[in-house]
């Protein structure tokens, strides 16, 4: 008897990125109330604006919420975005000025009832490294923030955010040769500040 091998199915593969000619191919339609050209543009642009909020932030729950915040805010604008850059800077910039809205805003203090803090007191302490490197961003992040804006907002853009460099000089109206001689200034002024926070 002879025994049959079985064939094992391959496993499925994400779908390919869309590439940026099909990003800005959608906005047109989206802006003119397509809905599937919106919920298509949202999710070719989804991943890059969170990921950028994470690093931003540090906080993936928060991010989420500024994502949301970030696409409310897009889709109320989109009739009135003219193509001056990238539909993923302009939606970039837009999360990057949620964000900011948001750490700016006053924080309002809520004291925690018991059972909220014995939930708390019971999570898991996380290992050493994993503490290390959120420390290592938090203070990153706060370094960022002593920035000025078009500086804070130029490194964010390039490094957390994968924006290139002429799509930075797009949404900022500068030349590519001053984001470079931004980012370049900004990096040091990080250093610097790290330095005086360690």
């Amino acid at each position: 008897m002879e025994s049959a091998t079985a064939v094992q199915p391959e496993p499925p593969q994400a779908p390919p990125a869309p590439s940026p000619e099909r990003t800005e191919a959608l906005w047109p339609a989206a802006a003119n109330g397509d809905r599937e050209a919106a919920n298509e543009l949202a999710a070719c642009t989804y991943r890059q604006v969170v990921i950028a909020l994470v690093k931003l932030s540090g906080d993936p729950e928060l991010a989420r919420d500024l994502t949301q915040e970030t696409y409310r805010k897009a889709w109320a604008a989109l009739p009135r975005f003219r193509g001056g850059s990238a539909i993923a800077s302009w939606l970039y910039r837009i999360a990057y000025t949620t964000y900011l809205n948001h750490v700016r805003r006053p924080a309002l203090m809520e004291p925690l009832d018991e059972l909220q803090a014995e939930r708390l007191s019971d999570t898991e302490p996380q290992p050493d490294d994993t503490l290390r490197r959120s420390e290592d961003e938090a203070r990153v992040r706060r370094a960022l923030l002593t920035l000025p804006d078009e500086l804070a907002f130029a490194v964010s853009a390039r490094y957390w955010g994968e924006v290139p460099v002429r799509e930075i000089a797009r949404v900022q109206q500068v030349s590519e040769v001053a984001v470079r001689k931004r980012l370049k200034r900004a990096l040091g002024l990080i250093a610097a500040a790290l330095e005086d926070l360690s």
